[in-house]
């Protein structure tokens, strides 16, 4: 009776409706993940802490958009240009971490996509440039640097790091 009573719960409910994977894909998915993706704090933290950070930077939006705000240091390549421009521009030995607008968009994973098709190692930078700016993490314009506060629901209000 316990067993059908829990089994016609999870039905009901829509987070249970299919049911989570197994602890080994689970843990085989989010290990992949991270392998993909990097977040804005751990690419702004490793920026940070000066010398060779293992990896480049790169914005794959318009140049009307880079002029807007960008990461610094970024290296600007527009996805359409990475075919002809990205061995000019990058090193195929260093891993290289896209960004676009924000999550709303998959221009950071377009830009990912045809860097892999040419040999590089990649991950997307989560939340773009959008959290880039909503963390409260320095950004570059055309009239210079600028910072704005973090955005509570997005940034520890009050301590350097979220613990995650």
């Amino acid at each position: 009776m316990v067993m059908t009573s829990h089994i016609t719960a999870m039905a009901e409910n829509p987070v249970l409706r299919v049911a989570p994977a197994s602890p080994a894909a689970a843990a085989a998915y989010f290990g992949a993940s991270l392998a993909f993706h990097a977040d804005v704090s751990d690419v702004a933290s490793a920026l940070a802490a000066g010398g060779e950070c293992g990896f480049v930077v790169l914005d794959s939006r318009s140049t009307a958009s880079w002029d807007q705000g960008h990461v610094p240091g970024a290296v600007h390549l527009p996805t359409a240009l990475i075919p002809e421009r990205a061995a000019a521009l990058l090193d195929p030995a260093v891993p290289v971490v896209t960004y676009c607008w924000g999550p709303g968009c998959n221009g950071a994973t377009r830009a990912a996509l045809a860097l892999a098709q040419r040999g590089y190692q990649v991950k997307e930078m989560l939340g773009g440039f959008e959290y880039w700016v909503r963390e409260g993490f320095a950004f570059e314009t055309r009239e210079g640097v600028e910072r704005r506060g973090a955005d509570p629901l997005t940034a520890p209000a009050d301590a350097a790091d979220c613990g995650c």
